[in-house]
This record gives structure tokens, C-alpha cells and sequence, in this order.
């Protein structure tokens, strides 16, 4: 799913950068898989991201932000996705049942 970028502050892209490229010197900063190279793991490109460590799009506080490659991003975020579907269900089994 494509990020909407419009959501997030307007020096996202600057914060990203800084904390991707000057603090976490390019690498995963919870495995330290290397950008662009390949993941020592499971062999895919290495593309790093910037995690929201609480989740808020609006707390964009360098203590709030973490590079992480593709696979740490997606364990960290796991939880976090899993409790956003569960929460969809039950309001759309709420809404279903107002009607």
C-alpha cells in the first residue's frame, strides 16, 4: 500500500534522510543490514525505513524515529497491524449491527 505522504509533516522527507543516512550510518539500526545490499537474512534488497517507534505519524521527535530495514519494520510494526485489523472488525460488526 502506497504511503500518503500528505499525512506527514513537511520536513518528513529531511527528517527521514538524517535519521537514515547521518545517524544510522545507511544500515538497519536494528540488525544492521546494509542499504541496497542484500538482507544477510533472507537475501532481498535491503531498502531502509523509517519507523514511527509509537506508531503516531504526528511524533516525529528524532527519540521517536529508527531506521530499520524492510524485515525489522515489519516485526516491529506486527503487533501494532494486527491490533489496527482486529479494532476494523469489530467496529464494522458494530456497524452492522446499529442498522
Amino acid at each position: 500500500m502506497p504511503i500518503d505522504y500528505s499525512k506527514y509533516s513537511k520536513d518528513w522527507k529531511l527528517r527521514s534522510k538524517f535519521i537514515r543516512f547521518f545517524r544510522a550510518k545507511n544500515r538497519c539500526e536494528v540488525c544492521g543490514a546494509e542499504n541496497y545490499k542484500p538482507h544477510p537474512l533472507t537475501g532481498s534488497k535491503v531498502i531502509l525505513t523509517v519507523a514511527h517507534l509509537d506508531h503516531d505519524i504526528r511524533n516525529n521527535s528524532f527519540f521517536n524515529l529508527k531506521a530499520m530495514c524492510q524485515k525489522c519494520h515489519l516485526s516491529y510494526d506486527a503487533k501494532h497491524h494486527a491490533e489496527t485489523r482486529r479494532k476494523k472488525r469489530i467496529d464494522k460488526r458494530q456497524t452492522v449491527i446499529n442498522f
